[in-house]
């Protein structure tokens, strides 16, 4: 890239699949389609297209509809040579029939999160602090869990009409912490621990073939304060966070709460939804909220070569995109896909809270 000129590295690839922990050579050979979605919210989700109709018991017809192969609650796996780009179990099969070509069935999953999303419950916690509810949900579901929080101790917490999954997040977002599951084990930790020894470099024109990126100050607040009222001590609480709550994020490039405050002066956010209890509530309430959209400030998405590397939580340093873009970036979202005229390719979307050097 420095001379002005850029390569083009060539990889075909195509993935196989492994259901109840055997390889299924029909499925990578019949594959037609494939889409493997994973975000912060976790729950990874895929959708996997086959070809349906051939020989079948000495005739014929149809191929997976005995369901002696694809079946509701099979573990299902898609690998890339030895790394896998997805585990988990099938939760839907839909059948589709065209006048155009011979009968599919596609074949839907999501990780093990799915069955934190399909109990749902109203009910209460009492002196209890968040990684102690994370600890207990994990429990419930016969999951392990690593969980590195740092939270207030709460006398009273509700799940309200909540999926397990969804009560999770909620807990997540209020100390800055990401939720997703790997094998069988729970993790709930800060993003600077997740992105923590998770590296990948991208070069335009090489790994990665496209890249779009935006900066946009519209988001940006130069400060976040959080009110509420101590109960115990009778006085009010108050607590503002600012840009030095993202300490090494930064990568020594200038944050958007700085620049906002150079191109249009101070804009400061109050919370007024968050009834915080304490001092330490206050200040991870205020503190979370702050870096939540000071992480947005650039934002970009992309197309790169398909790697099982490429996952949420990845710290990538992108190439070849100049002094204002080039850099470390965290990656937000990641789709795997694979179709029969563009073969397979990686798309994501990645976040970073400051801008590089104008020169």
């Amino acid at each position: 890239m420095a001379d002005g000129t850029y390569s083009t590295q060539v990889l075909a690839a195509r993935p196989t699949f492994h259901v109840g922990g055997q390889e299924i050579a029909p499925l990578g050979a019949g594959l037609l389609a494939l889409a493997i979605e994973e975000d912060t919210q976790g729950l990874y989700r895929c959708e996997a297209t086959f070809g349906n109709w051939g020989a079948s018991g000495g005739g014929i017809g149809f191929l997976y509809f005995d369901r002696k192969t694809l079946d509701f609650g099979k573990p299902f796996q898609v690998r890339l040579g030895q790394d896998v780009l997805f585990d988990g179990l099938i939760t839907a099969l839909e059948g589709r029939f065209r006048d155009t070509s011979p009968p599919e069935l596609s074949v839907l999953a999501d990780d093990r999160l799915q069955d934190l999303r399909m109990t749902r419950r109203t009910r209460t916690f009492n002196g209890i602090s968040d990684a102690d509810v994370i600890q207990q949900l994990a429990s419930q579901h016969g999951l392990g869990a690593r969980v590195d929080v740092q939270g207030p101790q709460h006398d009273v917490l509700a799940q309200m009409n909540q999926s397990d999954l969804a009560f999770l997040r909620e807990r997540c977002r209020a100390v800055d912490a990401e939720l997703w599951v790997e094998d069988r084990t729970l993790h709930a930790r800060p993003r600077t621990d997740r992105a923590a020894g998770s590296s990948l470099s991208l070069g335009l024109g090489n790994e990665l073939r496209e890249f779009t990126v935006l900066a946009d100050l519209a988001g940006q607040r130069t400060s976040v304060t959080v009110s509420g009222w101590d109960v115990r001590a009778k006085k009010e609480l108050k607590y503002e966070a600012r840009d030095a709550v993202l300490g090494g994020e930064l990568d020594g490039g200038k944050s958007g709460a700085s620049l906002l405050s150079s191109a249009f002066g101070e804009r400061a956010e109050v919370l007024v939804h968050t009834v915080p209890l304490g001092h330490a509530e206050a200040r991870a309430r205020a503190e979370s909220f702050f870096k939540l959209g000071a992480r947005r400030f650039v934002t970009g998405r992309g197309t790169a070569q398909p790697t099982s590397g490429l996952r949420v939580g990845t710290r990538v340093e992108l190439r070849g995109l100049g002094a204002l873009f080039n850099g470390k970036y965290y990656v937000t979202g990641v789709k795997h896909l694979f179709d029969g005229t563009n073969g397979l390719r990686t798309e994501f979307t990645a976040e970073r809270p400051a801008l590089g050097g104008s020169a």
